[in-house]
């Protein structure tokens, strides 16, 4: 358990989500979650980006198509948010594809809809 990728960050990350989920609950939309989780990030002194944009390139062709991932933290984690019954395979799936495109190694997926908040970590 001590070899965990980024393991402290994604502690806190994943205890602001907790908090957002007491708070806030289930049932609003993705939006109002991005929104709270601002600013707790702000609060916490956390540096993010919100909506990162990736590109897509195909045998040497930009697509005009782009991800864009909910949130970068700390140009390490990318945190992928979810008002939705369940997580399945293809959340993951787009969470992997976040990660590859970003370059980057640790996804946090978050569910806010259950009764307690559900997460996965995913690590490319």
């Amino acid at each position: 358990m001590s070899n965990l990728i980024y393991k402290e960050e994604a502690y806190k990350i994943i205890g602001i989500c907790m908090e957002v989920h007491n708070q806030l609950g289930k049932g609003f939309n993705e939006v109002v979650y991005a929104d709270a989780l601002e600013i707790e990030f702000i609060d916490n002194h956390i540096t993010y980006s919100r909506e990162q944009t990736y590109n897509i390139v195909y045998k040497g062709n930009l697509l005009p198509h782009k991800y864009k991932a909910d949130f970068i933290i700390e140009d390490k984690i990318v945190l992928e948010l979810k008002p939705i019954e369940c997580l399945n395979s293809a959340h993951i799936k787009q969470t992997l594809n976040y990660l590859a495109v970003s370059k980057l190694k640790l996804g946090l997926l978050i569910n806010f809809e259950e009764e307690s908040l559900k997460y996965k970590r995913i690590v490319l």
